[in-house]
């Protein structure tokens, strides 16, 4: 488990950023944290990392959207998901096992239809205004990998 200390917006863009340039296809992202902690102008700034030139919105009430980048971006909200059947009715597994990148906002709410690899990234509100505090965690060479390359930057 890694935990990063980000000072303001800027070093959550920046993060989110060098993040992207690291991901690659198939790689899936679990994020979770309460409402307003930053998961979508994280992955605002994943997606910049991975190409994606399109403005990147939450897809609260569309469930997911697609973009595209260097590799295809899936970005899933499932907050307001009422059941996980919806999910199959969607065809998630098209998504998770795909060559593109999935990133799915509060991924704890389904967390039994992750892959065993997903990278999970926790955000909380810090002491100070604009503060955050991310924990990254996961299993397996992938994990290692993007946390290897994380700390090298």
């Amino acid at each position: 488990m890694v935990t990063i200390v980000l000072k303001g917006l800027r070093d959550t863009e920046e993060f989110g950023e060098r993040l992207g340039n690291i991901l690659k296809g198939g790689d899936v992202l679990s994020l979770t944290g309460d409402l307003g902690a930053g998961k979508t102008t994280l992955t605002k700034s994943i997606g910049k990392g991975l190409g994606v030139e399109e403005y990147i919105t939450s897809p609260t009430f569309a469930l997911i959207n697609e973009y595209n980048g260097r590799v295809k971006v899936y970005h899933f909200d499932v907050y307001r998901l009422d059941n996980v059947d919806d999910l199959y009715d969607l065809g998630f597994e098209d998504y998770f096992y795909s060559d593109g990148v999935t990133i799915v906002e509060w991924g704890d709410r389904i967390s039994e239809l992750l892959p065993e690899e997903t990278i999970h990234i926790h955000i909380e509100k810090g002491k100070e205004l604009d503060e955050r505090i991310v924990t990254i965690s996961g299993e397996g060479e992938r994990y290692s990998q993007i946390v290897k390359e994380l700390r090298e930057i």
